[in-house]
């Protein structure tokens, strides 16, 4: 059995998400509930718990605050929330499960088993990364699931991804990495980054972009001399864009 805690201050919330966990994942057992902040945090030391349901936003305060209080966070985490605030932007940038209320019993079938098959990585510094990319102002990290674990990449040092099936090689600077994520997904991750989808199968960053050729179709050469395709729709935005900058 998978070991779990839920924790939100709202009892009528953890009684609907247990008795989902209940009916559709059969596999964890809840060992306890928690409706604040200090409460949740003896409860995990006491049981010690693999997974924590764990709300985001609590009158006692955040489930970010929660893992603060840990120096060491070794249980999976599966946000709980009905807010789609900037919390949650910095959420999926650090590729950390949530669930929005009211809790769908697919999603919550796909979350779980998420969890279960990654029960045993190191989650510690991957909630840091979380835990640094809510500080306003700092450079983001972008959390990338890769084969053994996560990689993490400031985005101005990606120079471009590429679409590879329901994968994506993100290719930076001096390493490629293959992500379990379709390339849509990293599209609205990096919408507010300098990042442009030039193509149906690439991703460039602006800021790495050397050459713009003209020459037998539109393409473009990005600072690792690599040579990327500009579709014939997208060629004017491209252009526009690079004017501005």
């Amino acid at each position: 059995m998978i070991t779990a805690i839920l924790v939100d201050d709202d009892k009528k919330v953890r009684d609907s998400l247990k008795k989902l966990i209940v009916e559709h994942c059969p596999s964890v057992q809840v060992l306890a509930e928690a409706g604040s902040v200090d409460e949740a945090f003896s409860l995990i030391k006491k049981h010690s718990p693999q997974i924590v349901f764990l709300d985001v936003e609590m009158p006692s305060g955040t489930g970010f605050e929660l893992l603060k209080k840990f120096t060491k966070v070794n249980f999976k985490v599966i946000f709980v929330t009905g807010h789609a605030d900037y919390a949650i932007q910095a959420i999926k940038f650090s590729a950390v499960d949530y669930l929005l209320k009211p809790v769908d019993s697919d999603d919550l079938i796909e979350a779980v088993s998420k969890a279960i098959r990654e029960i045993n990585f190191d989650h510690h510094h991957h909630y840091q990364g979380l835990l640094q990319n809510l500080i306003p102002e700092t450079v983001q990290k972008l959390a990338v699931p890769i084969k053994d674990g996560i990689a993490f990449l400031s985005p101005e040092e990606i120079i471009r991804l590429e679409a590879d099936g329901a994968y994506t090689q993100i290719y930076s600077i001096g390493k490629k990495n293959t992500a379990a994520k379709n390339i849509k997904e990293y599209e609205t991750l990096l919408k507010d980054q300098s990042f442009f989808r030039s193509h149906k199968s690439h991703l460039i960053n602006l800021l790495h972009v050397k050459l713009y050729n003209r020459v037998d179709g539109y393409f473009v050469q990005m600072s690792d001399g690599s040579t990327v395709e500009i579709s014939r729709r997208k060629k004017d935005e491209f252009i526009e864009l690079m004017s501005l900058r």
